[in-house]
């Protein structure tokens, strides 16, 4: 039977958009999606790659993860007599979107940060303590420092709001190819300033007190990143957002959403050093070269490679932490120098010589935190009694009446120091840690993508190192890798996104 040109024009219509489905340039179906990932790191910003990695490229790629050390990374915690502490990252804001997201879908549960009172030292009096009636620590910081209290919040709400909008963009899958156009696209240039200058000069220029900065703003910044206002105003504001209440950690210990993450994730976990990375061109079954990533570990005494179609550095590159070689790249890939600041916690159970600080005895003391200006002749950055990660911050005494202190210190402690702190005690442990970026500014972030299917996540960590900031980090480089390998050029680096989405319905 003979068809008519009207009803071969449908059928036409219907074949070539088939066809274009099939071939048309930017469908998906043309890139086959990768076969194997690497990710080097399973701290937090690692294990939370992987976790987004397979949200994104689904069930079938295969996912491993090396890690030299523990799971975790800088999260960690110290065993004492049978209890376990928070050593490395240890609260968390109550605005960190992405860790609340993973305690919730990971089945974990939270314990509240310790509400004790906490004191300002400068080495010979205490310059400012709390009171456990908050009308009268209102009163005592407006005869110390006038409204500036409440400027400074306002301030660091405002920051805060706009940082906020990140969690909209990803929510979109939206994705950026630099730390400095991730922050343009919240704050615009005004953010981009913030990590050229020091926080003492925005905050001076802005009028607030020598007063206020040495004795509110130093001791928080000495306490969450052991140094003064040199930092960046960027790292400075998360800084003093990690003063705000509310803040909260994970029972058990922060550690357990990496480890959970990476069970989620469905990863395999090398235990393994990498040593190098090189670009070669590999046959795949389909019978086309194609450019791959050798990467060259060591396992206990064997060394061995493997190779993968995307590569996710979630380590610093720092010599002194992650010592991996990048060989034979076309141009070479860009060194990084940056320092990482030394931190010591120190644990002790004992009783506190509290004539150190004040000239009331222990038990007229009442403080459970003191921080420490940048005046101090003390070698203290804080000293705070902490709880078990399974205590629910209800700090244990022992029959003597010690507790378990935490302090952060630039160097180890030598014993006599402990003895100039403690009337007496009973062991001591510390932790050294490289634990986040000497700040100095201007800063220049270092590049996400170092090649082209290889990138680096701790770049964010000089606009300011935080667990929530490595979660972003690890869902913008996913999104990243995911919207490079399909050509999506329309989901990176979008202008005015703020806009655009706001005029969504």
């Amino acid at each position: 039977m003979s068809r008519t040109a009207e009803e071969l024009v449908p059928s036409l219509l219907g074949l070539w958009l088939l066809l274009c489905s099939w071939v048309c340039p930017g469908s998906t179906e043309l890139q086959a999606p990768p076969d194997k990932i690497a990710i080097i790191g399973a701290g937090i910003g690692g294990t939370s790659a992987a976790y987004y990695l397979r949200q994104k490229f689904g069930k079938d790629v295969k996912i491993d993860l090396f890690e030299r050390g523990e799971v975790g990374g800088r999260l960690a915690t110290t065993a004492i007599q049978g209890q376990e502490y928070e050593a490395g990252g240890s609260v968390i804001h109550p605005l960190n979107l992405h860790m609340k997201r993973f305690v919730k879908d990971l089945g974990l549960s939270t314990v509240q940060s310790s509400g004790g009172l906490i004191g300002v030292s400068n080495g010979k009096t205490l310059v400012f303590e709390e009171s456990s009636w908050f009308i009268i620590n209102i009163i005592k910081l407006i005869w110390q420092y006038g409204f500036q209290p409440l400027r400074m919040h306002m301030w660091v709400e405002d920051v805060l709001d706009k940082f906020m909008r990140i969690y909209r963009y990803q929510s979109h899958d939206y994705a950026f190819s630099s730390v400095e156009n991730l922050l343009h696209s919240l704050g615009g240039d005004d953010f981009l300033g913030m990590l050229n200058r020091t926080i003492l000069e925005t905050l001076q220029k802005a009028g607030f007190s020598e007063k206020f900065l040495d004795e509110m703003i130093v001791p928080i910044n000495r306490l969450n990143y052991g140094q003064g206002t040199g930092i960046n105003s960027f790292v400075g504001v998360v800084s003093l957002a990690g003063a705000d209440s509310g803040l909260w950690a994970v029972e058990g210990g922060n550690k357990l959403v990496c480890s959970r993450l990476l069970q989620a994730s469905r990863s395999n976990l090398i235990s393994g050093s990498v040593m190098y990375i090189e670009e070669k061109t590999r046959t795949k079954q389909t019978g086309n070269p194609t450019k791959m990533y050798e990467i060259v570990y060591q396992t206990g005494s064997e060394t061995r490679s493997d190779f993968y179609d995307i590569v996710l550095v979630a380590t610093p590159l720092n010599r002194k932490m992650s010592n991996i070689t990048f060989l034979n790249f076309d141009p070479p890939i860009e060194e990084f120098h940056q320092y990482y600041q030394q931190i010591v916690s120190t644990f002790i159970r004992g009783k506190l010589n509290s004539t150190i600080f004040s000239s009331r005895t222990l038990d007229e003391f009442g403080l459970t935190t003191v921080l420490t200006t940048d005046k101090s002749d003390l070698f203290i950055n804080s000293i705070g009694i902490v709880s078990s990660v399974r205590e629910n911050n209800n700090p244990q005494a022992s029959t003597g009446g010690a507790f378990v202190w935490k302090i952060f210190s630039r160097e180890t402690l030598t014993k006599e120091q402990i003895l100039k702190l403690f009337v007496s005690y009973d062991y001591s442990v510390k932790q050294q840690w490289l634990a986040y970026p000497h700040y100095k500014p201007p800063e220049k972030c270092p590049s996400i993508i170092l090649h082209d299917r290889l990138y680096y996540l701790n770049g964010i960590e000089c606009a300011a190192s935080a667990m929530e900031m490595s979660a972003i980090a690890a869902h913008n480089a996913a999104l990243l890798a995911y919207h490079r390998w399909y050509e999506h050029t329309d989901m990176i680096d979008q202008e005015d996104l703020y806009e655009k989405l706001k005029t969504e319905l």
